[in-house]
């Protein structure tokens, strides 16, 4: 039993070690260093780094739904809106709204609809504030959380994350501040999942030594 034991252990070292030999460094992902401080150390954070108004990110929203709907319960994962100009700045003060008012991720699918196929720019205050009143926001707590000193700590925290993590295009995907996953180095949205999920698998690993 003992025999069979250390042969199963070691089966299993070499199923891990072949997973995580499947993907490389600098070919299939890139290293951030130095690497980034995560929000929970006791789980594996992933964090996208996306944009309303990015068609690429629309488009990876359907692998990405169908990831969510099983991830492992030792990830925490968190959508962090990139800011490069003041329209995406917009857009992520729009979120972090939504966020402070418990409604992210109700109003999720619909800030890219509204964006993307309805062509609604969602730029200027009254107009944001038109959006969440049509989803049932009150206009006053809208103008609250609008306006509050957390949305702009998070909004100014935000336009630093980018630079710090090395992002320069959308959706890009970090795996626990230490690896940075792009659909042009994945080539393919399904692909980038996999390798999102070996990169969990050798954090899990890791951890357990």
């Amino acid at each position: 039993m003992k025999r069979l034991g250390i042969l199963f252990t070691a089966l299993l070292l070499w199923s891990w070690v072949a997973v995580a030999q499947e993907y490389k460094a600098g070919v299939d992902y890139e290293l951030i260093t130095p690497p980034q401080p995560t929000a929970d150390p006791a789980k594996i954070e992933v964090r996208e780094f996306f944009w309303y108004g990015c068609p690429h990110c629309l488009d990876f929203e359907p692998d990405l739904g169908a990831w969510l709907a099983k991830m492992p319960k030792d990830v925490n994962f968190i959508r962090q809106p990139a800011i490069f100009n003041e329209r995406w700045g917009a857009h992520a003060k729009a979120y972090f709204t939504a966020e402070a008012l418990g409604v992210a991720e109700k109003l999720h699918a619909d800030f890219y609809e509204a964006i993307q196929k309805k062509q609604r720019e969602l730029m200027k205050e009254d107009d944001v504030a038109k959006f969440f009143a049509e989803h049932g926001v009150a206009d006053a707590d809208f103008r609250k959380a609008y306006h509050s000193f957390a949305v702009d700590t998070q909004l100014r925290q935000a336009q630093a994350m980018g630079p710090e993590y090395g992002v320069t295009g959308t959706p890009t995907v970090v795996v626990n501040g230490k690896y940075r996953l792009t659909g042009k180095l994945a080539k393919s949205y399904p692909n980038l999942i996999a390798i999102l999920n070996s990169l969990i698998e050798q954090e899990r690993a890791g951890a357990k030594h």
